[in-house]
């Protein structure tokens, strides 16, 4: 499992397994001397206890992991690991309005968002250091399944903080699919509705600057406009394990980017949203 915390700013993406190893990892956050850091640690699959009793069963609710003092499940996380010289603990809950489901394939895997605009709430603390709120942040907590390895993809979530404490949110995602296939779908949480997008455009992709500029449109005349952009001292590489195990490869991630997103709906006037730390935007290939 991987709890992922951005300073006092949001939280991210929260999970990965493969077949043979299980790991555990704090990401993004932010160091004294401005830089994120990324801790990772990994367990034999024994962990897990005798015939897998610390994974809940494949497509049972509710979903938990635990190993050790490492627990995930529907509404809470906590954890605490030694690592590279470091002591980190968290104890965080969250709730939430929304949830998405943007891919589930069964010959592919699935990206799942049970809370899309997550309020986060609990402490995180970096040996000395300790964050504590109620809320102490915002952001999502989502799960990733990977059946076939993936060479190329391209993952946003972006949070925006509502004046009247409802937030927006939109999440896309672009993968490779076989025979020269692309998948690509958007949703956007906004005002209580929900809007899908099953195809959209992409003017920019830069996996060296990180940066990616989409449009989207529904059937219902919803349209759509996000620019989302890495700042290079947060961007990071992390090393994400193969699906089948065979090896490891490079994800270019930033959980503190900017982003804006223009919404044009019918019947009202266009509304901007911008944030300048509330995206995390994640990409592998070019």
């Amino acid at each position: 499992m991987v709890p992922v915390f951005a300073d006092e700013s949001g939280a991210r993406r929260v999970r990965g397994r493969c077949a043979g190893t299980a790991y555990a990892g704090l990401g993004d956050v932010v160091s004294a001397r401005g830089k994120p850091e990324t801790w990772i640690q990994g367990f034999p699959v024994e962990s897990l206890g005798s015939d897998g009793a610390g994974l809940s069963k494949r497509g049972a609710s509710p979903f938990f992991l635990e190993i050790g003092e490492n627990q995930i499940g529907e509404d809470a996380s906590r954890g605490r690991m030694e690592v590279g010289g470091q002591r980190i603990f968290w104890d965080l809950r969250y709730r939430s309005t929304f949830r998405a489901e943007l891919s589930s394939k069964g010959w592919i895997g699935f990206s799942r968002t049970p809370h899309s605009d997550a309020v986060f709430s609990g402490e995180i603390a970096l040996n000395d250091r300790v964050f504590r709120g109620e809320p102490l942040g915002c952001g999502m907590q989502g799960h990733n399944c990977g059946y076939r390895h993936r060479h190329f993809w391209t993952w946003t979530h972006i949070y925006f903080q509502g004046a009247r404490g409802q937030g927006s949110t939109l999440e896309a995602l672009v993968y490779e699919m076989p025979f020269g296939m692309m998948f690509r779908r958007a949703v956007l949480w906004h005002d209580g509705e929900k809007y899908t997008f099953g195809k959209f455009s992409e003017s920019e992709r830069d996996s060296r600057q990180l940066s990616w500029k989409l449009e989207c449109t529904d059937a219902r005349g919803a349209r759509v406009e996000v620019r989302v952009s890495g700042r290079g001292r947060f961007v990071h590489r992390l090393p994400y394990v193969k699906t089948d195990c065979s090896g490891r490869f490079e994800v270019a991630n930033d959980s503190l980017a900017l982003a804006r997103m223009v919404i044009r709906l019918r019947g009202r006037a266009a509304e901007e949203l911008t944030t300048d730390s509330g995206a995390v935007l994640e990409m592998v290939g070019s």
